[in-house]
């Protein structure tokens, strides 16, 4: 027989379904263990108390609409009278009406939302009201924790967090789900989890501008409602030349109202941004002196401004002093008077709030030489939160000493994806691999890291990936290990993308941040790599070029509405920064060859310059193409041509050389090796030129490499102009050999006299040769094999150097490669693979 606590203890897993994390509850078959949400008979509806908060209506109204996005249909909201409205989903926060009622009812377990922090439960409950048969609860403990919760519904049907910021297509079902039970991600392990824009200009303040005509609250709901679909709650806003409270009065309500704590950066204390005091002094004709020692009176005015136009809403406020934009204070700054400033600051938010200080969360952020006063002593009270900050660069600087006593107010991390400043900005495109993220903060929170994650994310775009990972980890970061951080990259891109290819882009987005993480973009340049040694400039080039073909295959196999989404998170970051690896490499070529008078030196700078344009096609489609041209300047930031960080934000083509094929160049002699000598056509060793006819060199011409012919094209050499190329050859065999030119199919345009050349070895007298003036029967073979193959016969009677000479003596002709047998060549559609060169005098 029971006990009547064994029976109790079972009467209570019967009423509580066991929570669990928000692991998959939406499912499209149906099944016994399933509450129907949609058919096509069928559609939900909400049913919310008429004094619902007005942020958590916000969430509701979404919901709505990602409903009707992903249904076609539009739930009903509804206030009173649920019966006989079913499916129902009952949405409210502890404290509220209904669901205080379903708590009393013992419909839901209250102990899992009373007194916890941000927290949400969905649960399916019987007879939740009467008429009602079942419903889903989404009850939160507090205002986020509701939202929260309505997201993740909104998701788990469908609507990826990056539905606008990136273009991910709804997922549209006519059938929706519920598996019965009760689901919740707990309480967050950090207190304050978000992101800075920083670094905003030019890209992501150019977009705004033309968007939404500024950083104003239109543009900040699409930010604020993104972050709480993410389950962020902090934000500090924009700040180069914008002040968040004085661009637009709407911007603070709408924080409070939808549920975002505001912050401000590491050095605007008091909610101003640095902005405002420029304005301020401006307005009221004051000394522009950021020095407290100096300008004591002014500066306590301007920060009460901050705290009276802030004080109802829910913020998080910045304290100490940095130097005026960012800078370090003066050299003769000492810790007293940073303490005394503090005071003052604390002094302020009592008098303003009319409460005591503590009752303000703050913030003294350790950034650069503030750590410095730290180290050396300084001081602040208890309940404020010191910010650690990593270096700039996403290595953390300072941690707690867990040997010694704690700070009471606990302890923030500061991170970087975003950097400007020495040695070069990092600015453009994502460099920061999930698996370092994991292991700073990992190391963060190890060491007691837990009040404040917030993480410098520049214009937000192209940041999308490590922002979501940041964030997830800030909720929870016990879920994460070495172990699982794939798995997540690939629920992340199933999210995104569908499961058909979720492995091979999980793939892109781990490798591609790795390979730039080796170094930035904007600090790689043409001596970055080596390349003499280990073929490591071309090995590192050929790896990010098989990631770009690997990332176009998918591209090209996505369904059509899923290619721009791929395109923002995917396929340009790594296809523009093959171009750029592929630009630097072609230069680095460039530099050798034209340092050994190598005229293939001019190949390579045009492909610099090929590969240049290309970076601003890439740009140009991310900006003007994609999502009908919704991106305009988001990809605006310089790249290319860094030498400061403060440089002027324009790419710069890089420096290359050009030699002249009149030039005299270092002899390199093709040297025969198993029976053939192979040349391509561009790499003779002298070019012959007149005043009015000249050699160019046509890259990427042909099978091969290139081809080579003379301009103008309808210019014809006089019997005094000599216009050839000549080819050094050091042969070990003798004999009579035939000489293959490998020629463009040019037909006899010019009245049917056909196009004609001499070649020649050393002193012998030339041939002459018309490859195409009459036609007996190969016009078929020139048209299917898109080459013309043109034999001579040629007696090499000594071994050892010799010069072949190609003398055109029309225009029009195309050479493409040279081939010698002498005795060992084989059959093949390209022709045997170029021979050795050697440097001779």
């Amino acid at each position: 027989m029971k006990s009547l606590s064994t029976w109790i203890a079972l009467l209570i897993i019967c009423i509580y379904s066991p929570l669990k994390a928000a692991e998959p509850f939406i499912t499209h078959e149906k099944s016994s263990n399933v509450m129907v949400l949609k058919e096509k008979s069928v559609q939900p509806s909400f049913f919310i108390n008429t004094t619902l908060d007005a942020g958590i209506m916000r969430a509701v109204y979404n919901l709505q609409s990602d409903f009707e996005k992903v249904t076609g249909s539009k739930p009903v909201i509804l206030n009173q009278n649920p019966a006989d409205s079913s499916p129902l989903i009952i949405i409210g926060t502890i404290g509220n009406s209904i669901i205080d009622d379903l708590i009393k009812q013992k419909k839901i377990n209250g102990k899992e939302l009373k007194g916890k922090n941000e927290k949400f439960i969905i649960q399916h409950v019987k007879n939740p009201f009467k008429g009602v048969q079942e419903a889903i609860v989404i009850a939160g403990s507090d205002k986020r924790g509701t939202i929260y919760g309505i997201y993740e519904l909104s998701r788990q049907i469908g609507v990826s967090p990056w539905y606008y910021w990136a273009d991910v297509p709804v997922k549209k079902s006519e059938t929706l789900y519920f598996i019965k039970g009760t689901y919740s991600d707990g309480e967050p392990a950090v207190k304050y989890r978000g992101i800075f824009l920083n670094d905003e200009a030019p890209a992501l303040s150019g977009w705004a501008k033309k968007t939404f005509g500024g950083f104003n609250s239109k543009f900040y709901e699409k930010v604020f409602e993104l972050l709480l679909r993410l389950k962020s709650n902090y934000m500090w806003p924009a700040m180069w030349g914008n002040a968040f409270y004085d661009d637009d009065p709407l911007s603070g309500p709408l924080a409070n109202e939808m549920g975002i704590i505001m912050g401000t950066s590491h050095h605007e204390p008091m909610a101003l941004a640095q902005t405002d005091w420029h304005r301020y002094i401006k307005k009221n004709n004051l000394p522009n002196v950021w020095d407290y020692s100096k300008n004591k009176t002014v500066l306590d005015e301007f920060w009460k401004s901050g705290i009276v136009r802030s004080k109802n809403w829910e913020k998080l406020v910045t304290i100490g002093m940095r130097g005026d934009g960012d800078e370090a204070m003066s050299e003769g700054t000492n810790i007293s008077l940073l303490e005394n400033i503090v005071k003052e600051q604390r002094r302020i938010i009592s008098q303003e709030t009319g409460q005591s200080p503590d009752k303000t969360p703050q913030v003294w952020a350790l950034y650069k030489e503030v750590q410095d006063y730290y180290d050396q002593g300084m001081r602040v009270p208890d309940d404020v939160i010191l910010l650690f900050c990593d270096d700039n660069w996403g290595n953390v600087r300072k941690l707690p000493d867990l040997s010694k006593p704690l700070h009471k107010g606990g302890y923030g991390m500061y991170y970087h994806f975003d950097y400007v400043g020495g040695p070069r900005n990092s600015k453009w495109i994502n460099i920061s691999p999930i698996q370092r993220v994991w292991e700073q903060m990992n190391l963060s929170y190890e060491h007691g890291v837990d009040k404040v994650w917030i993480v410098n994310v520049g214009d937000l775009k192209p940041m999308e990936f490590p922002i979501s990972f940041f964030l997830d980890m800030a909720w929870n970061p016990k879920k994460f290990n070495p172990q699982n951080l794939f798995e997540f990259t690939e629920k992340w891109a199933a999210e995104q993308f569908g499961e058909k290819h979720s492995k091979e882009i999980a793939g892109f987005l781990n490798t591609y941040p790795k390979f730039n993480r080796r170094v930035t973009p904007e600090m790689l340049d043409s001596q970055t790599y080596s390349l003499e040694n280990y073929n490591e400039f071309q090995n590192v080039v050929n790896d990010y070029k098989n990631l770009a073909l690997d990332a176009y295959r998918v591209y090209n196999d996505l369904p059509e509405e899923y290619k721009d989404a791929y395109f923002q998170l995917v396929l340009y970051p790594i296809d523009a920064c093959s171009n750029l690896y592929e630009m630097y490499f072609a230069q680095a070529l460039n530099k050798k060859l034209y340092k050994q008078k190598d005229i293939e030196a001019n190949y390579y700078a045009d492909l610099v310059k090929t590969k240049f344009a290309r970076d601003s096609v890439l740009q140009n489609k991310y900006n003007n193409e994609i999502a009908n041209g919704k991106w305009p300047h988001m990809m605006d930031q310089m790249r290319i041509g860094y030498k400061n960080w403060f440089d002027t934000p324009k790419n710069i083509l890089p420096e290359i050389q050009y030699i002249t094929a009149s030039e005299k160049t270092e002899r390199k002699v093709f040297v025969e090796k198993d029976g053939y000598i192979s040349i391509e056509a561009a790499h003779f060793s002298k070019a012959n030129n007149s005043k009015r006819i000249h050699w160019e060199i046509i890259p990427d011409f042909g099978k091969t490499k290139s081809g080579i012919t003379t301009l103008p094209q309808n210019l014809y050499p006089d019997t005094k102009e000599n216009i050839f190329v000549e080819y050094e050859i050091d042969f070990t065999s003798t004999g009579t050999f035939n000489v293959e030119l490998l020629l463009a199919p040019t037909l006899n345009f010019n009245s049917n006299k056909g196009l004609r050349y001499e070649v020649s070895f050393d002193d012998e007298k030339p041939q002459l040769v018309n490859f195409n003036g009459k036609y007996r029967g190969e016009l078929g073979k020139w048209q299917a094999e898109h080459m013309i193959h043109s034999l001579t016969e040629h007696q090499i009677l000594k071994p050892g150097r010799h010069t072949l000479r190609f003398r055109v003596l029309d225009p029009g002709i195309v050479l493409q490669k040279i081939l010698i047998n002498t005795g060992g060549l084989k059959p093949s559609y390209l022709g045997a693979p170029e021979s050795n060169r050697v440097s001779q005098n």
